[in-house]
């Protein structure tokens, strides 16, 4: 038990260094894209290259999206300040957000597909 738990807290450190990694690059390079994608992107070719394996990060992984919902909470407790600008502009924001979820998920299905396809050969 404690093991997997000093295990989780040393990745979730290293998840945690890619996204500041990412973040420091935005701001170096003056990059109009958040900090978090760009993190996203570091994770995704440092996987892609093997210079970082995905045993490295399983457990942390794996504990955030065991928990993932517990991260929303903030946040919906944040948009109720906003219910004038919900009641403004809701459908228009309901609408981004479909299909930016839409547009995630089949990205992600493809890039898994993809990285699927070159393990098996």
């Amino acid at each position: 038990m404690a093991t997997n738990l000093i295990k989780i807290m040393w990745q979730t450190v290293l998840l945690w260094l890619v996204f500041r990694l990412g973040v420091f690059v935005v701001g170096a390079l003056h990059l109009s894209l958040p900090g978090n994608v760009a993190g996203m992107l570091l994770m995704f070719a440092l996987l892609a290259s093997g210079l970082v394996k995905p045993a490295c990060i399983e457990a942390a992984s794996g504990f955030l999206l065991k928990h993932f919902a517990f991260f929303f909470i903030p946040i919906s407790v944040g948009l109720m300040s906003f219910g004038s600008l919900m009641r403004q502009s809701g459908l228009a924001l309901l609408a981004i957000l479909l299909l930016s979820a839409l547009a995630g998920a089949a990205v992600t299905g493809v890039s898994v597909q993809v990285l699927q396809r070159r393990r098996e050969r």
